[in-house]
């Protein structure tokens, strides 16, 4: 689940940031104030007040939350904090962002780039920017502090239980340069440490291999629901139906006995950082 890089489905003027940009010029007049002085209140410059205004850009929860105090809203701009967040991401990827943070177990298995959730700054913000059609730069600061925000499920509590299963070629791959993907890989042994994570990798040497259908996520629920999401190119689901749940949840245990255990995973990314 590391692709949240499409376009959202809004423009300008559309879908909740508007919405949220109305509200904020209506309080912010009401108040008073113009836009430095709103701006000089919450830490921000006038012209991204403009932008936070006019939906251009998604405004963090620590404005939103101070920006609903100067004004005296009484909690209106805050009770959209949790939507507008989601705004970061494009539509088909909402849904799947919020089970997966209120997951207590997920399993990812990924096949082209290091999953989002593992990902450095630096090796996320390569991946974004080679993406076709290219991204402009404000959405590409907008999907990177996004896919920042989604690692803070590593320091929940109680913690989730979660496991990854890469293919070696992932690693092999030096998305973003040798120094990008030097610190990614040792990113993987630092988060690998966690008693919470097992990272396996899947060695290129595997006669056989299960996954030959693409890369998936598993979740589970508190309330015990188990849920998975697939996505190729853009186009994804996220699956309830038991059923199909359980084919991927029997993919994904086959999976785990095909790669390499955690222990050999760890020697292997230690072994590739002591090559190059």
């Amino acid at each position: 689940m590391d692709d949240e890089v499409q376009q959202p489905e809004y423009e300008v003027g559309t879908g909740i940031l508007c919405v949220f940009g109305r509200q904020l010029k209506l309080f912010r007049e009401r108040a008073g104030m113009d836009r430095a002085q709103l701006g000089s209140l919450t830490g921000y410059s006038a012209s991204t007040i403009a932008s936070f205004e006019q939906g251009r850009r998604v405004p963090p929860p620590k404005f939103i939350d101070r920006a609903d105090e100067v004004l005296d809203a009484g909690g209106v701009l805050s009770a959209s904090k949790e939507e507008v967040a989601r705004a970061q991401y494009p539509a088909f990827f909402r849904d799947a962002a919020r089970l997966e943070a209120e997951a207590v177990v997920l399993h990812v298995y990924a096949t082209q780039a290091v999953p989002g959730l593992l990902q450095t700054e630096e090796y996320a913000r390569a991946v974004f920017a080679m993406w076709r059609p290219q991204l402009e730069e404000e959405v590409i600061e907008q999907r990177l502090a996004a896919r920042l925000a989604r690692q803070g499920i590593f320091g929940r509590r109680p913690a989730p239980h979660l496991s990854f299963v890469i293919e070696e070629a992932v690693l092999l791959r030096p998305l973003g340069g040798a120094a990008v993907w030097r610190g990614q890989l040792e990113q993987l042994l630092l988060i690998e440490e966690k008693r919470n994570v097992e990272i396996q990798v899947m060695p290129l040497s595997r006669q056989e291999h299960a996954g030959l259908a693409g890369p998936f996520t598993l979740m589970e629920m508190k309330d015990g629901r188990r849920i998975a999401y697939a996505e190729a190119q853009g186009d994804s689901r996220v699956h309830t139906e038991r059923q199909r749940v359980r084919e991927l949840e029997r993919t994904y245990g086959t999976l785990r006995a095909q790669a390499h255990t955690p222990a050999e995973s760890r020697a292997l990314i230690e072994k590739l950082l002591g090559e190059r």
